[in-house]
């Protein structure tokens, strides 16, 4: 395998270890681009279905019988798992010269490959910003998604390449940064599903049969303003134009009765992360807010005073105070 820059990957023998739902969607990905998948891996009933299914007539194997076969070995395990496994493979002399080590983890960049590297295996490390069902539905939402791609610079542009193959779109990311990177994507995208489940509960106490259907429109449109905004206004905390809501217009009464009514919303039903979600959410608004302009000082001062009297009042009721 060449790693000069210009290269492109070619046709390789891909080895998927770990056929969960990244594994099989992206070594599908890799098979409709031209690559042959040579063998996959997976321990679960789970695992075995999905290769029958997003990799059919692909022969199930064990580790160590993937690696020997692959020219590109997609590691698409737990991020647990990783280090261990890469080191174990190590260990037993499995790596081989040339050969591409790929791993999927958002939250490691390439320096976990280290043990593949000394036996003289191309180290990559390349995320998708995605969320997978395990399905042939993953495939469409490939076309346009951004991949984290972290390696080598003489290697960087294969890693580019493979992402650009199944329609991805790759963005360096430096091994230092990986860790914020990863904690980005998690804070944004799983406490998205964090926030809106608290939202639908909210609202089916309100009595709202269909949380889902009145959340997706106004979601949609608040997600969409301020996902464009994000690229155009720059960073720091003045960069969000897309705020509306009682915060951004300083209306502490509003904010001190949806206090009001969350905490009873806690005591009837225990939901206690509710309101403490709000408090701080609230709280990071007003900040925000405030260092964009949209409310003066004596409005972020008397909406961070109710906020965390709010949050002092929950701290005492969980001690039994």
């Amino acid at each position: 395998m060449s790693t000069d820059p210009a290269a492109r990957p070619g046709r390789l023998g891909v080895g998927v270890v770990g056929a969960g739902r990244v594994g099989a969607v992206l070594g599908s990905a890799l098979r409709a681009a031209g690559h042959t998948v040579v063998g996959a891996s997976g321990v679960s009933e789970e695992s075995r279905e999905r290769i029958a299914t997003m990799l059919p007539g692909v022969p199930v194997l064990e580790v160590p019988q993937v690696v020997e076969r692959a020219e590109l070995v997609l590691l698409a395990v737990p991020d647990d798992a990783l280090a261990p496994l890469v080191a174990g493979l190590g260990d037993t002399g499995a790596w081989q010269t040339g050969q591409l080590v790929v791993h999927t983890s958002g939250a490691a960049g390439a320096a976990v490959l280290e043990p593949a590297r000394l036996a003289g295996a191309i180290p990559l490390a390349i995320h998708p910003a995605m969320t997978f069902t395990g399905t042939s539905l993953d495939l469409a939402r490939l076309t346009g998604c951004t991949f984290a791609v972290t390696g080598p610079a003489a290697v960087q542009p294969i890693g580019q390449a493979l992402v650009v193959e199944i329609g991805g779109e790759p963005v360096v990311v430096p091994e230092e940064a990986r860790g914020l990177y990863h904690a980005a994507l998690a804070h944004g995208a799983n406490h998205l599903v964090v926030l809106v489940a608290q939202a639908a509960q909210a609202l089916r106490e309100a009595g709202i049969a269909t949380p889902g259907r009145v959340l997706a429109p106004l979601l949609g449109a608040a997600l969409e303003s301020s996902t464009r905004a994000a690229d155009v206004v720059g960073d720091g905390p003045g960069a969000i134009t897309a705020l509306t809501g009682p915060v951004s217009r300083g209306d502490v009464g509003t904010v001190e009765r949806h206090l009001g009514v969350l905490a009873d919303l806690a005591a009837r039903t225990g939901a206690t992360d509710v309101p403490a979600a709000y408090t701080a959410l609230a709280s990071g608004a007003t900040r925000r807010a405030l260092a964009s302009h949209r409310i003066g000082d004596d409005a972020a001062s008397a909406l961070l005073d109710v906020l965390e009297r709010a949050r002092a009042s929950a701290q005492r009721r969980a001690s039994g105070g």
